[in-house]
């Protein structure tokens, strides 16, 4: 079976709350259709280690000038403060280049005000933090944006920070990591907390 690679762009301030439940799914084989199929591998501007806002230091695997599109199976880039200070933007314009080129990109949080800036979000479906945060960008798809918690559009998830879980269940989806009865179950089991969807995950995997 051949291992597809999603790339998890990392940076000082990034966000650790908005990508854990996504990285934890796929690089996790537990519940998978199949397991293993996926890994994922850090991607930075750099080759200094990072910062996460809680602290946690992170060597990338490689850095943003070695990816090629045809190489990952997804961009995954995860919000934080840089992203307002209008940095990042070599990761959103390689965004673009990936979603040109049909491979899917997600992006969370402050990361859409980078894709807005970018030009990405122009004629796209999109959703973000709040219409009025992604109006600050200046940018021209206003029009396209959905008050929801995550919104999935031709190959490009995009979600607010308070929607983790949402956002990987997305992520989950288009890249058809798990059956549809075992993404419901955990989809339920992480949003609301309640214990009693974990027997329905455990029996969606058994079916």
């Amino acid at each position: 079976m051949k291992t597809s690679t999603v790339h998890l762009f990392v940076f000082d301030t990034m966000s650790d709350w908005e990508y854990g439940y996504l990285a934890a799914g796929l690089n996790n084989p537990q519940f998978q259709k199949s397991p293993g199929r996926f890994t994922v591998r850090t991607v930075s501007l750099s080759d200094r280690p990072v910062v996460s806002i809680g602290g946690l230091r992170v060597t990338a695997d490689m850095t943003i000038d070695m990816l090629r599109p045809e190489d990952s199976a997804m961009l995954v880039l995860p919000g934080g403060l840089a992203w307002d200070e209008k940095k990042n933007m070599q990761a959103a314009r390689l965004a673009a280049e990936f979603l040109g080129q049909g491979v899917p990109v997600a992006a969370i949080c402050g990361a859409t005000a980078g894709l807005a800036r970018a030009g990405v979000l122009d004629t796209i479906a999109h959703t973000s933090n709040s219409k009025d945060y992604l109006a600050q960008t200046g940018y021209k798809g206003l029009a396209h944006y959905r008050d929801e918690p995550a919104v999935t559009a031709d190959r490009l998830i995009t979600a607010s920070a308070m929607n983790p879980v949402d956002f990987a269940k997305e992520v989950f989806a288009l890249l058809d990591v798990y059956s549809d009865s075992v993404l419901e179950a955990w989809y339920k089991l992480f949003k609301t907390g309640d214990a009693r969807y974990f027997a329905d995950l455990v029996r969606a995997v058994d079916a």
